[in-house]
């Protein structure tokens, strides 16, 4: 059977995805495809001249090839096998085969969290000043080289050379991210839409511990700290040994996997998101940052309470979420809060253990308030921006690779099995990730909610596209009762119609429940200088707190925190928030 198409759509990036609206991707396909060659292999005939006199084919071949330099910061989930790299896989030949566009990179990292691997080479590379033709940027570095004058406008060559899917998919969730990448009315990057339905934090638990201990679905906050209890006492894996914990948690304490954005939200308490800053309305028409507000104090209280307990693993401030999702998929925790690609992360659990079932639940409440989910303002991924450095000979490149990426994955000119080359093959390596751009639009939540149509009976199943394939055809292995890999049972706890991550997350769009970051905007110049020690401030004192300091050390963080720049970042949001 064929399948998997549609995993692009679940980076982890992701924290992250894909599916982006497919509608709408649908209704651009017609003309984009006119342009973009009748096969993939086609070529048009534009000649490596300028931007200003080449033909302005969205999918344009450079004859003869040109040469583009760039670097790359990769997520540590990014996998090679027969041979392929960096340096050489799919994608870079689908560029010069159907571009004429030779990518070199002149260097090539892991580590795309913030303030990773990726973000301190790329500080290396910009102290150097010897900057290759286009460069992965987050919002920090784009300020800092725009204001050097060191980028090229982007304005009119994304005009000219966007598709007409690339601009529906950019624009897809509104234009504030374009916004954020445009300095005194000049595009200088291209930010790296994402989805914040695919930010959403849900709380994920193992259900056949929940059945084998005769446990009910969480519904409240004792609901959760009951199973908790349970999974630390009453030997959920039956190994007559006391070594499983309630909850994961990563040394970052926020993040897309083992975070606990989702716990603080059950408090109605809305700190940093994935380690953004987040801020929220204070009740009288201004802005506060969400981190520094008392129900923070009062979530704090109770994980230190949790972690005395033994509810959490003792080491959590030294393990990062992939030592986390070790952990998970060791069969040693069966409880987390996560994002809706959790199940993709951990799937080799069903390596280890075929009968382990995991099921995203809505986040419980402390109280009889219903707690709502807290999503970012602007939805970008890592890196958050592709530039093109102001020397470079062919800056509409960029651009016409970014084309080429959406038209693998939502274009009609390529085959399934093309695109399976392309983003995920039977083999479960997902080289969608190898592309110079990735996306993350509006498209997963659609893609659940057509699968849901096609299974209930409301729509024929040939409207499934290639991309949406992959989800499709794994839900429908679990509906069958077919014999279902790994990736199946992933894509299927994803995308199900019932009891899936967009089953839950689309209850909360439905009923306007989440919280986005009430600041939707590019950082401002204080909180570009003083964020990150702010940040640092704030996961030193929460983990302390966590581990047992005193409670109250949550007081001195706030003031502190106004000190260090915490009051100029407050003035300078509700200028922006006053002004918008």
């Amino acid at each position: 059977m064929k399948k998997r198409a549609g995993l692009l759509a679940l980076s982890v990036i992701m924290g992250s995805s894909l599916v982006v609206s497919a509608c709408s991707s649908n209704n651009n396909n017609e003309s984009s495809s006119s342009n973009a060659a009748s096969s993939p292999a086609a070529t048009s005939t534009s000649a490596a001249s300028p931007a200003a006199t080449e033909t302005m084919d969205p999918l344009g071949k450079y004859d003869p090839p040109i040469d583009v330099s760039t670097v790359r910061i990769l997520s540590n989930t990014v996998k090679f096998i027969n041979g392929e790299t960096i340096d050489d896989n799919v994608w870079i030949k689908e560029y010069e085969k159907v571009l004429g566009i030779k990518l070199k990179n002149e260097w090539a990292v892991t580590g795309d969290e913030p303030g990773g691997q990726g973000e301190q080479k790329m500080n290396v590379t910009i102290a150097s000043g010897s900057l290759p033709d286009i460069v992965p940027l987050n919002a920090t570095q784009l300020k800092q080289l725009a204001d050097a004058g060191k980028l090229a406008d982007l304005t009119d060559i994304y005009e000219k050379y966007a598709s007409p899917m690339t601009k529906d998919i950019l624009t897809s969730s509104g234009t504030t991210a374009l916004e954020s990448a445009t300095f005194d009315g000049k595009l200088l990057a291209i930010p790296s839409v994402s989805s914040i339905y695919n930010g959403v934090p849900l709380l994920w638990v193992r259900t056949d511990w929940l059945k084998k201990l005769n446990l009910e679905a969480p519904k409240t906050m004792d609901d959760v700290f009951s199973i908790m209890d349970a999974f630390v006492n009453r030997d959920p894996d039956g190994n007559n040994k006391k070594d499983t914990y309630g909850i994961a948690l990563n040394k970052d304490l926020y993040g897309f996997f083992a975070g606990l954005e989702g716990f603080f939200n059950s408090y109605h308490a809305y700190p940093r998101n994935v380690g953004t800053g987040n801020w929220v309305e204070d009740g009288n028409g201004n802005l506060a940052f969400g981190s520094i507000q008392p129900e923070v104090k009062v979530a704090l209280g109770k994980l230190q309470e949790l972690y005395k307990k033994g509810y959490i693993d003792r080491e959590f401030g030294v393990k990062d979420w992939a030592k986390e999702k070790e952990l998970i998929v060791a069969g040693k925790i069966g409880l987390f809060y996560g994002q809706m690609s959790a199940p993709i992360i951990m799937n080799d659990i069903k390596t280890n253990d075929p009968n382990a079932e995991w099921q995203a639940f809505p986040l419980a409440s402390v109280d009889g308030q219903p707690a709502k989910p807290e999503v970012s303002g602007i939805a970008l991924g890592n890196p958050q921006y592709l530039a093109v450095t102001k020397n470079a000979k062919n800056p509409e490149a960029l651009i016409k690779m970014i084309n080429l990426f959406f038209e693998v994955n939502y274009g009609t000119s390529y085959t399934l099995d093309q695109v399976k080359q392309l983003a995920t093959g039977e083999d479960g390596i997902e080289r969608w990730m190898y592309s110079i751009y990735t996306a993350e639009p509006e498209k997963n939540l659609n893609t659940h909610r057509l699968v849901k149509e096609v299974v209930e009976g409301k729509k024929d199943a040939s409207v499934i596209t290639n991309e949406q394939r992959g989800a499709y055809e794994s839900v429908m292995l679990k509906l069958n009762g077919e014999e279902m890999k790994p990736i199946d049972w992933a894509l299927d706890r994803v995308f199900a119609p019932e009891n899936s991550s967009f089953s839950v997350i689309d209850q909360y769009v439905n009923n306007n429940m989440l919280q986005p970051n009430a600041f939707a905007a590019i950082s401002t110049d204080t909180m570009l200088k003083r964020d990150a020690t702010l940040q640092k401030l704030e996961l030193e004192t929460f983990t302390k707190i966590i581990m047992g300091d005193s409670l109250d050390k949550f007081d001195k963080f706030v003031e502190n925190w106004k000190k260090l720049g915490g009051d100029d970042m407050t003035k300078e949001a509700n200028e922006w928030y006053k002004a918008r």
